[in-house]
Order: structure tokens, then C-alpha cells, then sequence
């Protein structure tokens, strides 16, 4: 909205401002951080009186969790209201690359909310079937990919190898909605402790807000030897508006946390770092920013393999952080000591940009 009236004026005064991504970058951060904390204490009571109990907890999780009772979730809304108005009013809408990313941002965030309004109105942690939400999950990344692959090529750019690429041609559809569906329920799978996914997702976005100001820029991609996306610098906005919308969250989901995610929040914000990895060119780079996600996922992967052949299990319980809350480790020493291992892979995905 502010860039087209901006574009209306010709760019000139004031708003030539906003002809420069790192302005409308920084801007839109601080327009969704402000839209999340105003809003938040309003929309945490709404919840309590809508949820009443709250999100239901699982009685055979840890058993530090019952004491979360009556914690209202769905609290995904918040991010994904702050987020959206600060896009529509920073962004430049005409980007095809910001409608897949938008898509995939609002359709999981759909998904999410119908399967978190299942759990509360049935007062049980299961919610909607795997099946159904997989299948609609890849409904929404499908379109997206047709979308974003208009716009690109279907190589498979590899880290640390300068202009290096892989040719997946008809077989890059198929590999991209994996990567945005891989990515949406990996983050939802780490939601499972007061800021733990949130501040992880932050360190991504900032991240990849990095690279896609770089990859959208030819002359630094050509200097990094990085593919070069047109249009993709705009996302680099779409990343710090995810910034903005969860600090504000972070806010409100600090231990002890006044207010969940939900699968409205965790699904949306993993779908949208997939598609922007996507968009991007640097997928295989968003399994390293991102691995404290993979290793997530990875742990119930290994944990119901090995259980449904031996009836054992590798890890105390699953996804992972479960599992170090069985050893004694309090809570917030799990989140913590898992923020700075996030921080730790984000420099380690931003060297790929070099090491080449």
C-alpha cells in the first residue's frame, strides 16, 4: 500500500525511502513487531474466554507440561495478522514470488488453525487426520511451486560448489513441495516448549533475509557466485516481517508462555521459510540454517522406526527436546541451549555464500 503510493509519487522526497528494500526491510520488522505487541494482550483474552481450558496436554508428555493447563492457543493468529498488514502495507504486491510465498503462508496457516480448533473443540491432542492435513499441505505447496518455478529454473543449486547445479527438470515440482512440506511440519514438530521454535524460526528468517537481498542483487550474486534470482530481493521484506511478527509473539511466549502457537503458527511460519528457501534457490542451504528443525523431525522419524520394529525406543520420548527433558534438564535450559545451536548453524548456512 505505502510502496504503491510511493511508486504513485514517483519516488520523490521522502518516499524515494521506499525505493530501497533495506528501508522497507527494516520498516516492515518494526511495523509487524508493533501490530504483534498491541494487539496481543486483547487477543490472548479473547482466546482464554473462546478456549476456555485451553490447548489440551498430552498426559503422557513430561509431566512439568500439566502445569501449562488452560494456556489458550492458537496464538498463530497473532503472528499471521501482524505479519500480513505489515506486508500489504511495505511490500511490492506485483512480485509473483511474494504471492507463492503468501499462499503458502496463509493455506498452512489455515491448515494449522482447522486442525487446532479440532483439538480444542474435542478436547484432544490429536486433531485432524496426518493423512487429510498432508494431503492439503501439499495441495497448497503444489501451487506454490508452479508458481515460483513460472518464475525461475528447475536446477538444484549445491552449497559450497560455485555455479554448480543440478538439473531436476519436471522432478523440481515434486522436490520443492517436499521441501516446503518437510519444512512446515519440522517447525511444528519443534513446538513443543515456551519459545522454542519461535526464536529458531527468527534466526532463519533473519537469515535468509541475507541471502535473498544478495540473491536478488546481480551484482553481488555474480560476485558470490550465488544464482542470481530476479525479484527475489523483495522477499528479503517478507523475511523480516516474519522477524518483526515473531518477536512480538516471543514476547507473550516467554516462560512461562501466556499464549501457544498452535499449529496455525508453527505450520505457516515453517511452509513460508520452505517456499522463500524455494524461491531463493537455496534449499539445501535451509536444511543447514534450519537444522535444528531437521534434527527435530529426524528424532520421530528415527523413534517410531525403530519402536514399530523392535518395540523399543532410541530417545526417552520424542521429538528430541522431549527427550533431554528426561534427562533433568529444565525446561528453559533445553530452549536456550537450542536458540544458540540455531545461531550456531545460521553463520554456518551464511558461510556457504563464500565457501565456494
Amino acid at each position: 500500500m505505502l510502496y504503491f503510493l510511493a511508486q504513485w509519487m514517483e519516488f520523490e522526497g521522502i518516499f524515494n525511502l521506499v525505493r530501497y528494500q533495506t528501508f522497507r526491510s527494516g520498516a516492515v520488522l518494526i511495523t509487524a513487531l508493533t501490530i504483534g505487541l498491541i494487539i496481543g494482550p486483547r487477543f490472548i483474552s479473547m482466546l482464554r474466554v473462546r478456549q476456555g481450558k485451553g490447548q489440551p496436554i498430552r498426559e503422557d508428555g513430561p509431566k512439568s507440561h500439566l502445569a501449562k493447563t488452560g494456556t489458550p492457543t492458537m496464538g498463530g493468529l497473532m503472528i499471521l495478522i501482524a505479519l500480513l498488514l505489515a506486508m500489504l502495507l511495505w511490500m511490492d504486491l506485483t512480485n509473483p514470488l511474494v504471492w507463492a510465498c503468501m499462499a503458502v503462508t496463509g493455506g498452512f496457516g489455515l491448515i494449522g488453525f482447522v486442525d487446532d480448533f479440532d483439538k480444542v473443540t474435542k478436547r484432544s491432542h490429536k486433531g485432524v487426520s496426518g493423512k487429510v492435513r498432508l494431503l492439503a499441505e501439499f495441495a497448497v505447496a503444489g501451487v506454490a511451486s508452479w508458481i515460483i518455478v513460472s518464475q525461475l529454473n528447475t536446477n538444484l543449486y549445491v552449497p559450497f560448489l560455485s555455479d554448480f547445479a543440478i538439473p531436476l527438470g519436471p522432478f523440481y515440482y515434486i522436490f520443492a513441495a517436499f521441501v516446503i512440506v518437510g519444512a512446515g511440519n519440522a517447525v511444528n514438530l519443534t513446538d513443543g516448549l515456551d519459545g522454542l521454535a519461535t526464536m529458531p524460526v527468527i534466526v532463519a528468517a533473519g537469515t535468509f533475509a541475507i541471502i535473498c537481498y544478495l540473491v536478488g542483487r546481480v551484482d553481488y550474486s555474480e560476485y558470490l557466485g550465488i544464482p542470481y534470482v530476479e525479484g527475489a530481493g523483495e522477499l528479503a521484506i517478507f523475511c523480516a516481517a516474519i522477524m518483526g511478527a515473531g518477536l512480538a509473539f516471543l514476547w507473550f511466549n516467554a516462560p512461562p508462555a501466556a499464549v501457544f502457537m498452535g499449529d496455525t503458527g508453527s505450520l505457516a511460519l515453517g511452509g513460508a521459510l520452505g517456499a522463500i528457501a524455494v524461491a531463493a534457490h537455496h534449499e539445501i542451504v535451509l536444511a543447514i540454517v534450519g537444522g535444528l528443525f531437521v534434527l527435530e523431525a529426524v528424532s520421530v522419524i528415527i523413534q517410531v522406526f525403530f519402536f514399530k520394529r523392535t518395540g523399543k525406543r532410541v530417545f526417552r520420548m520424542a521429538p528430541i527436546h522431549h527427550h533431554f527433558e528426561q534427562l533433568g534438564w529444565a525446561e528453559s535450559t533445553v530452549v536456550i541451549r537450542f536458540w544458540i545451536v540455531s545461531i550456531m548453524l545460521a553463520l554456518l548456512g551464511l558461510a556457504t555464500l563464500k565457501l565456494r
